[in-house]
C-alpha cells in the first residue's frame, strides 16, 4: 500500500467526520491538508491520552518537536521515528507514525506544515506541564490559539500556496477558535471527570457559548470570504457540524447523534 492511501486509510479511521472533505480535494492539495491534518492529529493524541502523565506528554511532544526542527527533504520517517521509539507501545499508531505524514507533503508546502506541528506540539507541551490551567479569558485565547486558532492559519496558507486564495487571518483563527470552543463545551462533563477545566474561572456555561458564538461569527465570515472551489468546501462541513453542535447542547442534549452528522454532511456535500 502506498503512503498516500495508507494516510487517507488511517485518516478515515481516526476521523469519517474530516475524511470526507479531504477525500474530496483534488490532488495535491488533498497530499499537503492530509499531511497537515494527521500530523496534528499525531500530537492531539498524546496530548488527549489517559494513561501517560503529563511530564511525560510534555517530553514526547518535545522530542517530535525537536524531530520535525531538525528535518530536511533527505530525512527519513524511520530517523524521525527514533526522536519516540521508546514510546512505540504507548502511543497510538497515528502518533507513532508522525513522520511518515510529515513526508506525505509536497515539499514545497513540507516546511510550513512541519513547522506549524513543531510549534503546537511545543505549545501543546506547555499545557500539558501546566495541567491545562485556564484561568482567566486571556488564558482560553491562549490555549484555543494553541491548538486550533493557528490550524485556522495554516490552512490559509495551504489555500493560498494551492490556488493563491486571499483570507483575513483574524477570521482564520476564529475559525479555528470556534471549532474549538465547540468541542471544550461538548466534553465539558468528560474533562471535568479527569480533572481539567477549560473554563475561565467565574465563567458558567453561557459564558462559554457566547465565546464560541463569537468565533463561530468570525468563522462564518471565513467562509463566506472563500472562492467557490476546494478551500471553500472543505470548511463548510466542520463549520455546519459545529453550528449544528451548539444548537443541540444549547437544547440540553449531549451531542449530535450520529445520523445528525451523517444527514449534515449529506446536505453539505449535496
Amino acid at each position: 500500500m502506498n503512503l498516500k492511501k495508507d494516510a487517507l486509510k488511517i485518516l478515515k479511521e481516526t476521523s469519517r467526520t474530516f475524511y470526507i472533505p479531504i477525500s474530496r480535494l483534488p490532488n495535491g492539495l488533498q497530499e499537503a491538508v492530509t499531511s497537515a491534518y494527521l500530523c496534528m492529529r499525531a500530537i492531539d493524541e498524546i496530548e488527549d491520552h489517559p494513561h501517560i502523565d503529563n511530564l511525560t506528554k510534555a517530553k514526547i511532544l518535545r522530542d517530535i518537536s525537536l524531530a520535525l526542527q531538525s528535518g530536511h527533504e533527505h530525512i527519513t520517517h524511520e530517523e524521525m521515528a527514533k526522536a519516540i521509539k521508546s514510546y512505540e507501545y504507548i502511543i497510538p499508531e497515528v502518533s507513532y507514525r508522525f513522520g511518515e505524514w510529515a513526508l506525505l507533503a509536497p515539499p514545497s508546502i513540507a516546511g510550513r506544515i512541519w513547522d506549524a506541528t513543531g510549534a503546537m506540539a511545543d505549545r501543546m507541551a506547555y499545557w500539558s506541564e501546566n495541567n491545562w490551567t485556564i484561568k482567566t479569558k486571556s488564558n482560553l485565547d491562549q490555549y484555543t490559539f494553541s491548538v486550533a486558532g493557528s490550524v485556522g492559519l495554516l490552512l490559509s496558507d495551504l489555500w493560498g500556496w494551492y490556488d493563491n486564495t486571499q483570507t483575513n487571518r483574524e477570521d482564520a483563527i476564529g475559525f479555528g477558535r470556534g471549532l474549538q470552543a465547540v468541542n471544550i463545551l461538548r466534553n465539558h462533563q468528560e474533562d471535568k471527570i479527569r480533572g481539567v477545566s477549560f473554563f475561565p474561572q467565574g465563567w458558567e456555561l453561557e459564558d462559554m457559548h457566547h465565546y464560541a458564538r463569537y468565533n463561530l461569527s468570525l468563522a462564518d465570515a471565513y467562509a463566506k470570504s472563500l472562492p467557490k472551489g476546494p478551500a471553500l468546501q472543505f470548511c463548510q462541513i466542520p463549520l455546519t457540524l459545529a453550528h449544528a453542535t451548539l444548537e443541540v447542547l444549547i437544547l440540553g442534549k449531549p451531542k449530535l447523534t450520529r445520523n445528525d452528522v451523517m444527514a449534515l454532511v449529506a446536505q453539505v456535500c449535496g
